[in-house]
């Protein structure tokens, strides 16, 4: 069975760039009708909160990506320990002491000699007595990974045959001197325990992706089938990383961006397939396919999530919409005249009220100063009401007999006196709802 997973780390709010991620995952095992875990990397008690468990839940929820199971790290500690004591057991891992001001040392000297900066594994050198003395003079050390100094091959799902030299990576650290479990190791066990098939991440895991096939297969699991994403950049090709507080999904959840236009976007950006504007998760999943994607840089622009909104918006029926118009104050025997005819020229949800307000209370109106007699004329032509579809018709016919204004010139200015827009809905289904019009004077 396919089995996939999403592991944010509860520091902070998911970001655009977790929700690719979560999004591939998702995508493939609904496809496959397969499994899709929530799995919360907490081993690290100090900046792990429950506030942000709680908001990447609802973060996904909002989304509609509803995980089949969820599991917690900080709750699974004793199978890392059993990964790291088999490791031992065989040969792979190793203790260590250098201080980081000696392990930067040893990267520039390297570096200065046009060596690559990979750690020399003077540790395996060290005796039991040399180990024990160190251990009392700086505590305990940490863990690294030894890596098999051959190549890792593997066929990536988005980049293709990919090939590393191991003898170019530094041993992995899994644990630290304060014995806490490192993202790798813990990543890895779960991997094998919970029987993940495929692995879909950012381009900037693909020398993680090498270290952890040798892990793998040093634990005696089944290496899944690993695909790197494009990571995102701004729409100028500038780094999001400086932007990403501002991308959270609850911010953009706030803003009023619809979760089925931020997925369609999502689900097709970087690849070689064209944008569509899907209704349902289960209409991306079907069309959804993780070798479309290319490796070059995703350009992303949350400016392109409003007009997606809007269209969005524009095909959604009254019952999907029914409590955002209550809330706006909008009687129910009129709410499905007003949504029909405004739900065409609203960006999101949040414009709903506005509207109603204007409807029931009137606009200030906007009266060019060329405008004002014209205006002020075709005021005095208006019939008190009540109007139907046809009103609006029979007035500026009878506008028009009476100045001799046509077209953008008669029909803009109208426009805008009564609405105090240059823009909007038809205004023969406009003029029905205004119960006030506050350019009678």
């Amino acid at each position: 069975m396919t089995t996939t997973r999403f592991a944010p780390s509860p520091t902070g709010y998911i970001h655009v760039g977790n929700l690719r991620t979560a999004l591939m995952n998702f995508l493939i095992a609904k496809k496959a009708g397969g499994t899709f875990i929530l799995r919360i990397d907490d081993t690290d008690p100090e900046r792990s909160k429950q506030e942000y468990v709680d908001a990447i839940q609802q973060d996904l929820e909002w989304l509609g990506l509803t995980w089949d199971k969820i599991e917690r790290q900080s709750e699974r500690l004793d199978r890392y320990n059993a990964a790291a004591e088999k490791l031992r057991e065989i040969g792979r891992f190793y203790e260590c002491f250098e201080t980081p001001i000696e392990l930067d040392l040893k990267r520039k000297k390297q570096l200065n000699m046009g060596k690559p900066p990979v750690y020399d594994r003077a540790a395996l050198n060290l005796s039991d007595d040399e180990k024990a003395a160190l251990r009392a003079e700086r505590g305990d050390g940490h863990w690294r990974f030894k890596l098999d100094q051959q190549r890792i091959n593997w066929t990536d799902g988005v980049l293709g045959d990919l090939s590393i030299d191991a003898a170019s990576v530094s041993d992995p650290v899994l644990i630290r001197g304060d014995g806490q479990f490192l993202y790798t190791l813990a990543s890895v066990m779960d991997d094998i325990e919970m029987g993940v098939t495929h692995v879909v991440r950012g381009s900037d895991h693909v020398t993680n992706t090498a270290t952890q096939i040798q892990m793998i297969e040093a634990l005696g699991g089944t290496v899944p089938t690993f695909a790197h994403h494009s990571l995102l950049t701004g729409p100028q090709g500038e780094s999001l990383s400086k932007r990403l507080g501002t991308l959270a999904l609850r911010d953009l959840r706030e803003s009023g961006v619809e979760p089925m236009a931020l997925l369609s976007l999502m689900a097709r950006l970087g690849s070689s397939q064209p944008m569509e504007l899907r209704s349902s998760i289960e209409e991306i999943a079907e069309g959804f396919d993780v070798d479309q994607f290319g490796s070059a840089p995703t350009k992303f622009d949350v400016q392109d999530l409003y007009p997606l909104t809007g269209r969005l918006l524009g095909e959604t029926d009254l019952a999907a919409v029914a409590d955002d118009v209550a809330a706006a104050g909008v009687p129910a025997d009129q709410a499905a005249a007003f949504w029909d005819v405004i739900r065409a020229n609203i960006t999101t949800r949040k414009d709903i009220a506005g509207w109603w307000e204007l409807f029931e209370n009137g606009a200030d109106p906007v009266i060019d100063d060329e405008d004002k007699d014209f205006v002020a004329e075709a005021m005095a032509l208006l019939p008190e009401g009540p109007f139907d579809g046809e009103s609006w018709g029979a007035w500026t016919k009878a506008v028009k007999e009476a100045t001799g204004r046509k077209g953008r010139g008669l029909f803009m200015p109208l426009r805008k006196a009564l609405t105090g827009q240059s823009h909007g809905p038809d205004m023969s289904a406009v003029l029905p709802l205004l119960k006030v019009i506050k350019a009678r004077g």
